[in-house]
């Protein structure tokens, strides 16, 4: 979501605002472009109309495969005689019967429908104030999907161009811990048995990266692997893995209204924890709106619990080498600044060996470069444990 996230990984990151780790500190959520592949997509070729033919043919054969049937659609312009409304922001959502979702064409997944949800961690309370209406700019039509179908963005051709290959679209580059082009900002606490975070944050609207989705709109994703982004995961449902059961939140979507600086603050919260008798992790999102789970097949470390949990932010420093990027953590403002200014978590959470949400006890800050992002920690009994994030990257101490 935008330049903030949420892990739940050790080589099996899970991410949407939170980041729990099964072993060691594990790669955090950025949007960019593989280098390597075999079947690149067109940059400033010379044109060949059998190649070209060739690959707009795989293109379309992978939209098949990803975009399912849909019940009923809700875009911005008709293109055929099915039901079509308004979205604000030009995303096409297919309502899409729930069992037919990418996730069930996983071979252990065929044939199978969403589970009924789980028992709540104890002492969860839903906070924040964002509901499930209004949360994303598709819904501002008036229309959502019916009950036992789920809202799915349709993917398009230019969707996969902006790819650096159709292989890699959707999915992550592995990433090399010790890159200097990932830069983070982050809480995060270690050492104990974790089966789940909880926080609350204030959602901005930086400048992002448009790769996916073609725009700069901050986005509610999720992102999963279980190899460290060699072979397997993807964001949101762009591979069978993730298994959604709400109709009113489309992942990936735009995110509706934003915070902004010295005004007002839109603040939602992102609860991720272990189901204690199937062992799969969940998502819930505000005020009590689940929104699907990662089966524990899926994950080795993780089938058991993480060992790591991390809130903050991460940039890609895709400048030159000679200037630093100036895209934007957060707000785009240090955490000096403070309420209404800079970006935050509160409130942190994390689930215990008794299914039990539990405050923190041995909250750490660490910012990558603090002269272009920094981080500062506190503890009220009105927050709990928080801290302030971000900055706004190239700058007169961040060259």
């Amino acid at each position: 979501m935008a330049s903030s996230c949420c892990k739940i990984s050790p080589i099996i990151p899970i991410f949407v605002g939170l980041l729990l780790v099964a072993s060691s500190v594990s790669p955090v959520f950025s949007i960019s472009n593989s280098p390597e592949s075999n079947d690149r997509l067109p940059t400033n070729q010379t044109f060949r109309p059998g190649e070209e033919l060739q690959k707009l043919k795989r293109i379309r054969a992978h939209l098949r495969k990803i975009n399912k049937p849909a019940f009923k659609s809700i875009q911005a312009f008709p293109l055929s005689k099915m039901l079509f409304f308004c979205s604000p922001d030009g995303d096409l959502i297919d309502c899409v019967v729930s069992h037919e979702q990418p996730a069930f064409d996983h071979p252990e997944l065929k044939g199978q429908k969403p589970l009924d949800p789980p028992e709540r961690p104890k002492g969860h309370n839903p906070t924040g104030s964002a509901s499930s209406e209004g949360f994303q700019l598709w819904t501002n039509s008036g229309e959502l999907c019916p009950e036992g179908t789920i809202p799915i963005r349709r993917t398009s051709e230019e969707d996969i161009l902006r790819a650096s290959s159709i292989q890699r679209f959707g999915r992550k580059v592995r990433r090399d811990t010790s890159s200097s082009g990932h830069e983070h900002a982050v809480g995060y606490v270690t050492g104990d048995q974790y089966y789940g975070a909880k926080a609350s944050l204030n959602v901005w609207a930086p400048q992002v990266s448009p790769e996916l989705y073609g725009d700069n709109y901050p986005r509610f994703f999720t992102y999963w692997t279980t190899d460290a982004y060699q072979a397997t995961g993807c964001y949101n449902l762009l591979c069978s893995g993730f298994i959604q059961t709400n109709n009113r939140i489309a992942i990936g979507a735009a995110i509706s209204p934003t915070s902004s600086y010295n005004s007002g603050q839109f603040d939602i919260s992102l609860l991720v924890w272990k189901d204690p008798k199937h062992g799969n992790w969940w998502l819930e999102f505000g005020s009590g709106q689940l929104v699907g789970y990662w089966p524990s097949f899926l994950f080795s470390h993780l089938r058991n619990h993480a060992s790591m949990v991390q809130f903050g932010g991460e940039i890609v420093n895709s400048g030159s080498s000679e200037f630093h990027t100036p895209t934007q953590m957060g707000s785009g403002h240090f955490a000096g600044e403070g309420f209404g200014k800079a970006s935050y978590f509160r409130n942190l959470q994390v689930v215990d060996w008794d299914n039990s949400l539990i405050p923190l006890s041995n909250l750490r800050v660490l910012a990558d470069h603090p002269n272009c992002y920094d981080i500062e920690g506190g503890i009220n009994s009105v927050w709990g444990n928080y801290f302030y994030y971000g900055g706004p990257g190239r700058n007169m101490k961040c060259p």
